[in-house]
This record gives C-alpha cells, sequence and structure tokens, in this order.
C-alpha cells in the first residue's frame, strides 16, 4: 500500500512536471512539492524516524555535490557572458553561404556545448542567428540543427551535459573514456541530419538591417578575451584536477571560480563606482537560473524515495525478465527521455544498475540520454529553450526536424554499437 501510495503521488508530480507550460506551474514548484510529499508518506510508515532522516541526509550529501557543480559551472557561464565573452566565437562568422553557415554554426554548437552545456551554447549560437539570418523558415531550420548539435556536442564530455555530469559524478564513467568511447557515435548523430539538411540548403541567407543602438564600449578586448579563457579553463580544468588531488568534482569547480571571482573583482574595482557591480562575479551569480537547480534538486530526491522502497529494483527486475537486451532498455530510455526529463531517468538508472566504473552500459546510457532528447523540441533544455527565443511550434518542429533527429540518434547508436564490436 505504502508503494503504491508513493507511485502515484511521483507519477501525479511527474505529469506535473511534463505539463509544466500547460499548467504554467514551474517545473521546479512541482519536483519539490513531490519530493517532500513522497519523503513524508515514507516517514509517517515507518517507526524509526531517525533511520529515515539519516537515510534523507545520506542521499542528500550526494545530491548537493551535483547541486554545487552545476552552480559554480553556470555562474562561470554567466560571468563570461557579462563580459560579452562569446564575441569571440560569434563575431568570426562572416559568410552568408547558406550551406557555409550551416556547417559552421552546426559545427562551433558541437564543440562549444562539449565545454560550455547544450543549453548555454544553444541560447548563445541562436541569439547570433537573429543577427545574421533575416529569413524565420530559414532560422527555424539552423535553430533545429542547433538543438541536435548542441544535444549531441554535450553528449561525449563530463561536463557537456547534466545527466553525463551525473554519471560521472556518481563514479559511473571516467572522464578521458567517455570521450574516447562516444566522441565518433556522438559525432555522427550530429552529421547525419546536417548532411541531410545540406542537400536542400541552396543560396545565400539575408541578414537583417543593423539596429541604430548607441552601445556604451565598457569592457576592452582584453578584458572580454581575458573572462573568457579563464572560464573556459576553468571548466576545462575540472577533470584535471579530480584526477590529480581525487577530490569530488565540486570541488575542482569551486577552484575554477574562485579564481574568477578574484580577477572579476580586481577589474571591477577599476571601474567608476555605478558600474563595478555589473561587472562583479555577484551579478553573474544572481542571473543564474535557481529554478533549474531546484528542480534537479526534487527530482533527484523523488527517484531517491523510489530507490528506498524498492520500487526501482522491480523495475529492474522486470526490464531485464521482459526486454532482456540491454542494448534495447537503453536505446528505449533514449526515445523516451524525447517525451521525458532525461535526469530523472538518467537518475533511476544510475539507482537501479550496478556495473562497474566504464561499464559499456553506462557509455550507451550517456548517448542516448544526452542525444534522445532532440527527437522532440520539449524533449531537452537546449529545444525548450529554442522554442522560447525563436517561437518554434510544437507540430512544426516534428514535421521538419524530429525525423533528422531520430536518424542522427539511431545512427550515433549503430556506430557506437559497431565500435564496441571491433574493441571486443
Amino acid at each position: 500500500m505504502l508503494e503504491l501510495i508513493i507511485v502515484t503521488v511521483f507519477i501525479c508530480g511527474y505529469l506535473a512536471i511534463a505539463f509544466e507550460h500547460p499548467l504554467k506551474i514551474n517545473k521546479a514548484a512541482s519536483a519539490l512539492l513531490t519530493c517532500v510529499i513522497c519523503w513524508s508518506i515514507y516517514s509517517f510508515s515507518i517507526v524509526d524516524k531517525d533511520m529515515v532522516s539519516e537515510v534523507l541526509l545520506g542521499n542528500m550529501s550526494e545530491i548537493l555535490g551535483i547541486l554545487i557543480f552545476l552552480l559554480g559551472a553556470m555562474s562561470i557561464v554567466e560571468a563570461i557572458d557579462s563580459y560579452d565573452g562569446f564575441r569571440i566565437i560569434t563575431d568570426r562568422i562572416k559568410t552568408t553561404n547558406k550551406r557555409k553557415l550551416l556547417w559552421t554554426v552546426s559545427l562551433i554548437t558541437f564543440f562549444l556545448s562539449a565545454v560550455l552545456d547544450n543549453l548555454t551554447t544553444t541560447i548563445v549560437l541562436i541569439s547570433l542567428l537573429r543577427k545574421l539570418v533575416a529569413k524565420q523558415r530559414t532560422r527555424l531550420i539552423m535553430a533545429g540543427m542547433i538543438i541536435i548539435s548542441a544535444n549531441a556536442g554535450g553528449a561525449w564530455t563530463v561536463i557537456g551535459d547534466l545527466t553525463t555530469t551525473m554519471l560521472w559524478i556518481g563514479k559511473q564513467i571516467t572522464a578521458v573514456e567517455i570521450m574516447h568511447k562516444l566522441f565518433l557515435p556522438s559525432l555522427v548523430c550530429m552529421l547525419i541530419p546536417l548532411i541531410l539538411l545540406t542537400i536542400t540548403a541552396k543560396g545565400n541567407v539575408r541578414t537583417p538591417p543593423l539596429k541604430n543602438i548607441s552601445v556604451t564600449q565598457a569592457v576592452t578586448v582584453k578584458e572580454r578575451n581575458t573572462i573568457f579563457f579563464l572560464g573556459i579553463g576553468a571548466l576545462l580544468f575540472v577533470p584535471v584536477f579530480k584526477s590529480v588531488t581525487h577530490l569530488p568534482p565540486f570541488m575542482g569547480i569551486l577552484f575554477g571560480l574562485s579564481v574568477m571571482w578574484i580577477f572579476m573583482e580586481y577589474v571591477s574595482h577599476k571601474r567608476p563606482s555605478n558600474e563595478q557591480y555589473r561587472y562583479a562575479m555577484l551579478h553573474a551569480i544572481r542571473r543564474v537560473d535557481m529554478s533549474s537547480v531546484f528542480f534537479f534538486m526534487g527530482i533527484l530526491l523523488c527517484i531517491t524515495t523510489l530507490e528506498e522502497i524498492g520500487t526501482l529494483d522491480k523495475v529492474t527486475h522486470w526490464l531485464d525478465h521482459t526486454v532482456k537486451n540491454h542494448n534495447i532498455i537503453i536505446m528505449l530510455i533514449g526515445v523516451l527521455s524525447a517525451i521525458v526529463d532525461n535526469v530523472p531517468l538518467v537518475a533511476a538508472t544510475q539507482a537501479m544498475y550496478d556495473f562497474p566504473t566504464d561499464h559499456a552500459f553506462w557509455d550507451f546510457i550517456a548517448y542516448c540520454a544526452g542525444t534522445g532528447g532532440s527527437m522532440l523540441i520539449i524533449g531537452s533544455a537546449a529545444g525548450v529553450a529554442a522554442m522560447g527565443i525563436e517561437k518554434i511550434d510544437f507540430i512544426w518542429y516534428l514535421r521538419n526536424i524530429s525525423w533528422l533527429a531520430f536518424c542522427g540518434f539511431i545512427s550515433g547508436a549503430l556506430v557506437y554499437l559497431l565500435q564496441s564490436v571491433l574493441a571486443g
């Protein structure tokens, strides 16, 4: 009876998260309420309340590691953006040829999302498209390719996608191995849709007229470049820091954040008093999307409840005895991640299975969960961001982009499986 009640509450909460936009209730609020209700029901049913608190705090210590890492990474990205650091990349795109622009934008997105995250990369590149492409349909097609490229690029590094980061922090994968095993499948996942779109892309794009806006050149080129390379360096240094010190990844991100913070304090205090706050780290931190952080915390705590009552073990046994083939199970998870958020799917998988570090199971999960969300506009943070910026219609995306994303997803999965067979 207890299990049925908690699972029912979880399903209701999950539906509220999935229908966030029609309900007009932020998914973070739904996730937090669901986790509190689930844990409260569990606590009421157990005589030893102290034991419940100990279990909850034990689970919370792992979740906090993920949340601190996420906060640090998001703060660094916001700091780069506050100094307009991404212009180093965007200012170098000059071509108006559709095919060249499509390839340039897609490749930049693929590699940039591996260093930043797919959400931030999508926002930066789609904002750039609005400055380069006047015709909306052309812009929407390219925006769809940006979503596919961002999700594919984020899958092959431990800092490019939250689900991959979760697997890394959970010690299911290591930084070097995941790059070695997933780079080629992720690249193919991006290249197949790109090649298919290139066939139909012809002519040049028309650029929109420049807006006559007076801009104060408050940031020097030297400051902008320094912040950009300092921030990217801080993110890239995290796996190195973990390998050298054997400390959790969030300590590495805190080290990078602190170095940037000190530098920004020094730079901002050289400005007039009315401009200092705009270029300080505190301003960047306050721009971080805290609702995303609360959402991750809520959904991960929900998953831990299901783990404690034994539901996830039962699901594992059912899948193993019904589907049996782990590769098919993982690909189904990838397809499902286009419908529901991939964070709880990966969190549930981590709790259900106990394979060793760098096992093929975890590598394939990282690929499928990271790239499967491209098949629907609501299937990933990158897609939702693009939907908001460009007002992309769900049905339009389904007709024009979903089949491309599916082709890429399947192609990359087949490349991974072939690669695994060849590697023995």
